[in-house]
């Protein structure tokens, strides 16, 4: 995360080691990898925005079994004296829908043609390869607000789409959504009272550019409670529009910022 809010916070499962049980493309951008094992049926759903470290195997030798319970600085220390040749790689991604029922956990990878690891290793459809799982807890902290506003690219669409399926019934407010395609457009479960805005974006614009002129173009009560995350300037824009802006109190908005594009992408 380059620049963030959000707490982070330890379930009690600890390293939950899964298998892909599916995998499929869903949209141009959009890649879901479905997750199943026995150690997911103890997995400690909060909904929202919940968020977890990933470990992908980079090679048929990764290991799980060296890796921390939890990925705090002790963790990440320990991580980075494990041998090269086994440590899987970690990323941080979203839970884009938990199945309790069949113990199945969804993860939607946004594909940027090759770019990464974590992006190009599920544009294999890797059916059968193990992964390592740690809770990090969700980062809306406003579970019963009546009010809101949500920000963020595709990196961000599903935590957006989680604390909309989440929000009280009655809840209210704006919803902004900016994807790469319009394929990539994905059904909500947003409450009635909120308008779900989904960006289109175009070939030349700068991620999350066009979704920050959308938000800056509204001016939210103060009591607004707010989510922005994605590009490092989307995230960051949408909370100084916010909290200067408009007057919003910092504590009403919880930012992060997934990545920063580069330089040259400006």
């Amino acid at each position: 995360m380059v620049s963030s809010n959000i707490a982070v916070t330890h379930a009690s499962t600890g390293l939950v080691v899964a298998d892909v049980t599916r995998a499929e493309r869903i949209s141009s951008h959009v890649i879901r990898i479905t997750l199943g094992g026995d150690a997911l049926a103890d997995w400690e759903h909060v909904g929202f925005d919940q968020w977890f470290r990933l470990a992908v195997p980079t090679s048929d030798a990764a290991r799980f079994d060296n890796l921390s319970d939890r990925f705090g600085v002790s963790g990440y220390l320990k991580y980075l004296t494990l041998p090269r040749s086994t440590r899987p790689v970690i990323r941080n991604y979203t839970v884009r829908e938990f199945r309790p029922d069949t113990a199945e956990l969804d993860v939607d990878f946004v594909i940027h043609g090759g770019v990464g690891i974590a992006g190009p290793w599920a544009e294999r459809l890797p059916v059968g390869d193990t992964v390592g799982l740690i809770d990090q807890g969700a980062g809306f902290r406003h579970k019963d607000a009546a009010d809101v506003l949500l920000v963020g690219d595709e990196s961000a669409m599903p935590a957006v789409l989680g604390i909309l399926r989440d929000l009280d019934r009655n809840a209210t407010g704006t919803a902004v959504i900016e994807v790469p395609a319009a394929d990539d457009v994905q059904p909500d479960e947003a409450p009635d009272g909120v308008d779900v805005r989904w960006i289109i974006r175009s070939g030349g614009d700068r991620p999350g550019t066009r979704a920050l002129e959308e938000v800056t173009a509204l001016v939210p009560a103060p009591t607004v409670r707010a989510f922005s995350a994605g590009e490092s300037r989307l995230a960051t824009g949408a909370r100084r529009h916010l909290v200067s802006g408009c007057g919003v109190p910092k504590e009403n908005v919880a930012f992060c910022g997934y990545y920063k594009l580069r330089p040259d992408h400006a």
